[in-house]
């Protein structure tokens, strides 16, 4: 049974192509789309699996989309578990402009779950024996969902020994957190409109994602700050890493399922903090390398790594 599972409640077939120059009403001719599976959970399940991690994903998927999704990752050979749904899953599309190297992602809202499809998918994991070590809970939840059901599945796994990662948004956010999780990933701009803060300097995400960790509604706070690297909070410390300088030409989709999922995975081998969110950053710079939802290839990862500098730590504040 896999040590490492991760859950994409709304899973996408994600195009990305290319065009000169986006403008309005005009037809906009592009370049030849690529597909890949995406969403959250299945992006950190792929880099997981190039990491050589026993891992499994779960997804709940539908109609054509959802069938071409399990055909894409059954062709990158990663374990997956997809549960049937009567809706038919998204399609998310990203166009980079090549005359900038600005990117445009129209993100969809994704089918409407019945209660019994989301009911499933919570029973089935909290039942399941043995227990993954990690159950990575990753992306937005799809419509019909309960902004808490994070929380209840964090609940639900509690008592099983599971550590549950978090990385979502908005109310389901602040739900899972209340409910207290393993790990949790926001970007700055979700921290400030959890916290209600405007988090200007460093010292300010230093301190707002050390109170997270001793409020106890996380045991790990990796707070990504895009181009200014990322923070990382323990019991044991606080650090911050620079970003390593790799142009975005090809876009930033998925960099923070690279992130997370090299994040975990360092961890769960037994990596000190520090450690792991060096590694955590190097995925992230590997995932700019390559167009679209194509994410980070564990050779670019290990290599970038060693570019990483030591994480700086934190003076805590009393």
């Amino acid at each position: 049974m896999p040590a490492l599972i991760t859950l994409t409640l709304n899973p996408a077939l994600d195009l990305a192509t290319t065009t000169d120059h986006v403008a309005p009403t005009h037809k906009l001719r592009c370049g030849p789309v690529q597909r890949f599976a995406g969403g959250g959970g299945i992006n950190v399940a792929r880099v997981l699996h190039r990491l050589g991690a026993d891992v499994c994903a779960w997804a709940l998927a539908g109609g054509a989309a959802g069938t071409q999704v399990r055909q894409l990752l059954a062709a990158e050979g990663v374990p997956t578990l997809l549960q049937p749904i009567s809706g038919d899953t998204r399609e998310n599309f990203s166009v980079v402009e090549t005359t900038t190297s600005q990117e445009f992602r129209f993100v969809l809202p994704g089918p409407t779950l019945q209660p019994a499809e989301w009911q499933a998918c919570l029973d089935a994991l909290a039942t399941h024996t043995p227990p993954p070590r990690w159950l990575i809970a990753s992306g937005s939840l799809p419509p019909g969902t309960p902004d808490d059901f994070y929380a209840q599945l964090t609940r639900a796994v509690s008592g099983l020994g599971v550590r549950v990662a978090v990385d979502t948004s908005g109310p389901p956010l602040g739900a899972a957190l209340q409910a207290g999780v393993a790990l949790v990933k926001p970007s700055l701009r979700e921290l400030r409109d959890l916290l209600q803060q405007p988090l200007e300097q460093a010292a300010d995400w230093c301190t707002a994602a050390q109170s997270l960790v001793r409020s106890g509604t996380a045991e790990i706070v990796a707070l990504s700050v895009g181009e200014q690297g990322a923070v990382l909070a323990t019991r044991e410390g606080v650090w911050q890493a620079p970003a390593l300088n790799v142009p975005a030409t090809s876009g930033t989709t998925g960099a923070g399922d690279c992130f997370l999922a090299t994040l975990v995975w360092a961890l769960d081998r037994g990596d000190a903090p520090a450690e792991a969110l060096r590694w955590g950053v190097a995925a992230g710079a590997a995932a700019l390398l390559h167009p679209g939802t194509t994410l980070a290839q564990a050779d670019d990862v290990r290599r970038l790594v060693r570019s990483v500098p030591a994480p700086m730590a934190f003076t805590p504040q009393p």
